[in-house]
C-alpha cells in the first residue's frame, strides 16, 4: 500500500503522507524517488513541496547509507527546486532529506535533531558538507558532536532553515510560487556552495575538548575528523575518508552498544503485569516537602513540565534558603545554556512555597525529600493521611528505606509509592519509582507516565534494601575497599574505572556524596553473619577525612581537584597491617574485573528475585544513575559480550573471601551456560 500522496496545487507538486504506515527502506526511498520523478517529468511543474513526509513519527528508520545518499543528491540535484515544510521532530535520514531539500520552511514547534552520536553514528558524508556550507565549522561540529536538537526558531538562525509559518505546508506554498524572491546564483546555490576554509587551530582546540568529554567515545571523536577532512581535503579524498570513518563507526561495537542501550530504555517504560487498560491519574498539580538541594530539584522537575508545584519546608527561614537554591540553579541553567531565560523565568513562577501541611491538600501528588530517617518519613507521611486529598499519590523520594514500612504509616498504602529520584535531581535523567507490595496499578501507571513528562528515563524497581541502584552500589563499594585492603591505592583504582569510562572513580564518588554520608548509610545495614564491613571508610571519617567537604578523604582537595595523598595510604595501609593482609601490586584487570564483576552478579541477583524486572532495566539504571558508559551497554551487556563464565569464576572467588551472598547467582549461572541472559 502506498505510504505517499501527490498531487498538484496550480503548478507546485506536493508530496505528503497517505496517512498509511511508512514502508520500509529502501522501499520508501525508491517511492519517494519515483514521485520525484514524475514531478521532474510534469513540464507544467515549476517547484515541489514534501509535506509531513519528513517527521521522525514517518517511519523513516536507518537505511543503507548509499541508498540515502542517492537519495539525497537527486533532492538536492533536481533542476526543479524542492521545498521542505517542516513539522515535528526530524532525526537521522528524515533530517538528511531536509538538508538536501533547496529551502525548508518549518512549523513554529518543528524541532531538527542530530542524534547519530547518542547511538554511536555520524551522519553520512553529505549530510556533514551541507551542514558545513550552511552553518559552518564550529557550529556543526558542537552539533553533531553534542547530539543536539533545535527548535525552529535556532534552526532559522543557524541558517537551517529558510523561513518559518504557522502552517508549514502552506508557507511552502508561498515560498515554491515566489521564486523571483529568492538569490540565486552559484554563492547560494547549496549544491555547489563550496566548505568553508579550515582552521587548523579551531580544529585542534576542538578535538582536545571532545577526546576529554567522550572519554573513549569513537562517534564524536570520528565527527570531528570528518568535518575537518570535509573542510581541508580535495572532494573525492575527504568523502573516501569520512565514508570509511562512517563504516567504522557504523559497524562497531559500540554502536551495538548504544543501540542496545535505546532499546532497553525503551523496554523499561512497560510493566508487564499491569492491566492494559490501567488509566493514569491526571497530575494537574504536585508538592513537594523539603526545600533542600534534593526537594528544590525535584520542583524545578514539575515546574520546568509546565506543572504548578508547592514546595514545603517547616519554617520561612528554611522556605527562603530553599527557594533561593531554586533560582541560583534557575540562573546557573540560563548561563550555561541548557535553557533560555525566558522558559527559566515561566518554570520559577510555578514554584510556590509553603510552611503549612494544610496548603498541600490540593496537590495530586505529593513527594517527600526529607532525611534519609525511616521515624522523620513515618512522621511525614501520618501528616500527609490527614491533609492530602483522597485521590492523591503520596511519593517518598527514599534512596535505600523499606516502601512498605513507610506505606504502614497511612490508611492508604496503596497510593504510597518510592519515587528516587537522583541528585542534582534538575539535572539527572534517572528515575527509579518503587511499587511497594500494596502500590496500585493506577499509581504506578501514572509515576511511570510521569517520569516521561518530566524527561526522565524511568524504570521500575521492586522493593529491596538499595532498590537496583544502590543494592549493586553497595556491592561496588565495598569491594573497592576490600581491594585497598590488599594493596591498591585510591588513585589506582579510580584509575582503572575512568580508564574504562566512569566519569569518576569509586573512592572519588566517595569523598564526593561525603564518607560521613556513606558511614551513616551502611550503620543502618546489617549484613550476614559472614560478611564484614571493610574498617577503611570508618577510619577515614574518624581522621576527619569527609572528602571534598572537608578538603580531604581518600584524596586531599584544592577547590574540586583531587590529589594523590599519602596520609589517606598511611590510613589504609595501618588498616592492612591491623588485619593481618600482607599488600600486593594488583594488576588492572584483576581491579576491573572484581569491581566489574560484582557489579553484574548483583545485578543478576535483582532480576532473579524480581527487583528489576529485566537485565535491560539494570542496565537503564546503572547508565543513567550512576555513571556507566553508555558506550559500553551497561554492565549486563558488557558482562554478555565479555564473557558471562568469566563473572562466574569470579563471584565464585569473591564468596570465597566476602561471604555466600558474593557467590553466583542462580540467573548468573543459567545464562553463562547459555552465553546470554535471555
Amino acid at each position: 500500500m502506498p505510504c505517499l500522496n501527490y498531487q498538484r496545487q496550480e503548478q507546485i507538486a506536493v508530496i505528503s503522507r497517505a496517512g498509511a504506515p511508512a514502508e520500509p527502506i529502501p522501499a520508501f526511498l525508491q517511492e519517494l524517488m519515483t514521485a520525484l520523478r514524475r514531478a521532474r517529468d510534469d513540464a507544467e511543474v515549476t517547484a515541489i513541496v514534501f509535506a509531513n513526509i519528513l517527521s521522525a513519527d514517518g517511519g523513516i528508520a536507518a537505511p543503507e547509507v548509499d541508498d540515502l545518499e542517492d537519495a539525497c543528491a537527486a533532492v538536492e540535484d533536481s533542476a526543479k527546486p524542492v521545498i521542505a515544510a517542516l513539522e515535528g521532530v526530524l532525526i537521522g535520514p528524515a533530517l538528511e532529506l531536509a538538508l538536501a531539500c533547496r529551502w525548508r520552511v518549518g512549523a513554529p514547534g518543528c524541532v531538527l535533531g542530530f542524534t547519530e552520536v547518542k547511538i554511536g553514528l555520524m551522519p553520512s558524508p553529505g549530510a556533514i558538507k551541507r551542514l558545513l556550507r550552511r552553518m559552518g565549522a564550529q557550529a556543526t561540529l558542537e552539533a553533531l558532536t553534542t547530539g543536539a536538537f533545535l527548535g525552529a526558531e535556532e534552526a532559522a538562525e543557524a541558517g537551517l532553515v529558510d523561513a518559518l509559518g504557522a502552517d508549514a505546508l502552506a508557507a511552502a506554498l508561498v515560498f515554491a510560487r515566489e521564486p523571483a524572491d529568492r538569490e540565486e546564483g552559484p554563492e547560494n546555490d547549496l549544491a555547489t556552495r563550496p566548505a568553508p576554509p579550515p582552521d587548523a587551530a579551531q580544529f585542534a582546540i576542538f578535538r582536545a575538548k571532545t577526546a576529554a568529554k567522550a572519554r573513549g567515545q569513537l562517534a564524536p571523536v570520528r565527527i570531528v575528523d570528518a568535518v575537518e577532512a570535509l573542510c581541508a581535503a580535495p572532494a573525492e579524498e575527504s568523502r573516501r575518508r569520512v565514508r570509511a570513518w562512517f563504516d567504522e563507526c557504523r559497524d562497531g561495537e559500540q554502536h551495538k552498544a548504544l543501540m542496545h542501550v535505546s532499546v532497553a530504555q525503551r523496554e523499561a517504560r512497560t510493566v508487564p503485569d499491569l492491566p492494559p487498560d490501567t488509566a493514569a491519574l491526571p497530575i494537574r498539580t504536585a508538592a513537594v516537602i523539603g526545600a533542600g538541594t534534593m526537594g528544590g530539584g525535584i520542583a524545578m522537575n514539575f515546574a520546568n513540565a509546565g506543572i504548578p508545584v508547592i514546595l514545603l519546608e517547616v519554617s520561612g527561614d528554611a522556605l527562603e534558603r530553599g527557594m533561593a537554591l531554586v533560582r541560583k540553579n534557575y540562573e546557573a541553567s540560563v548561563k550555561r545554556g541548557s535553557q533560555d531565560s525566558k522558559r527559566a523565568e515561566a518554570a520559577l513562577r510555578l514554584i510556590r512555597g509553603a510552611t503549612e501541611y494544610a496548603q498541600l491538600a490540593q496537590a495530586d501528588i505529593i513527594v517527600e525529600a526529607v532525611f534519609e530517617d525511616m521515624q522523620v518519613k513515618r512522621e511525614v507521611f501520618a501528616r500527609l493521611d490527614e491533609v492530602a486529598a483522597p485521590h492523591a499519590i503520596l511519593a517518598t523520594n527514599t534512596s535505600t528505606l523499606d516502601i512498605d514500612a513507610i506505606a504502614a504509616s497511612t490508611s492508604r498504602p496503596a497510593q504510597v509509592v518510592g519515587t528516587h529520584f537522583f541528585s542534582p535531581a534538575n539535572i539527572m535523567k534517572l528515575l527509579e519509582n518503587v511499587r511497594g507490595k500494596a502500590t496500585s496499578a493506577q499509581v504506578i501507571r501514572t509515576v511511570m507516565d510521569l517520569g516521561r513528562v518530566l524527561g526522565k528515563v524511568v524504570v521500575l524497581a521492586g522493593n529491596a534494601d538499595g532498590f537496583i541502584g544502590n543494592r549493586m552500589l553497595m556491592f561496588y563499594g565495598l569491594e573497592a575497599e576490600f581491594l585497598l585492603e590488599e594493596g591498591a591505592t585510591p588513585e589506582r583504582i579510580d584509575r582503572v574505572m575512568e580508564d574504562f569510562g566512569f566519569a569518576m572513580g569509586p573512592l572519588a564518588v566517595r569523598d564526593l556524596a561525603g564518607n560521613d554520608v556513606g558511614l551513616l548509610v551502611r550503620r543502618s545495614r546489617t549484613l550476614p553473619a559472614d560478611e564484614r564491613w571493610s574498617p577503611v571508610l570508618g577510619r577515614m571519617v574518624a581522621a576527619g577525612r569527609l572528602g571534598q567537604k572537608a578538603g580531604k578523604g581518600f584524596y586531599r582537595y584544592e577547590g574540586r581537584t583531587r590529589i594523590p595523598d599519602p596520609e589517606a595510604v598511611a590510613i589504609i595501609e595501618s588498616v592492612s597491617a591491623e588485619m593481618g593482609i600482607t599488600r600486593r601490586e594488583i594488576p588492572a584487570q584483576e581491579i576491573l574485573d572484581r569491581l566489574l564483576h560484582a557489579l553484574v552478579n548483583a545485578g543478576a541477583q535483582l532480576v532473579e528475585e524480581g527487583v528489576a524486572l529485566r537485565s535491560g532495566d539494570v542496565d537503564t539504571v546503572y547508565i543513567n544513575g550512576y555513571g556507566f558508559p553508555a558506550w559500553r551497554g551497561g554492565p549486563m551487556y558488557w558482562a554478555e559480550q565479555h564473557g558471562l563464565d568469566r563473572v562466574v569464576v569470579t563471584a565464585r572467588k569473591l564468596a570465597a573471601l566476602h561471604g555466600a551472598r558474593w557467590g553466583p547467582a542462580p540467573l548468573l549461572l543459567r545464562a553463562a551456560a547459555r552465553g546470554r541472559w535471555r
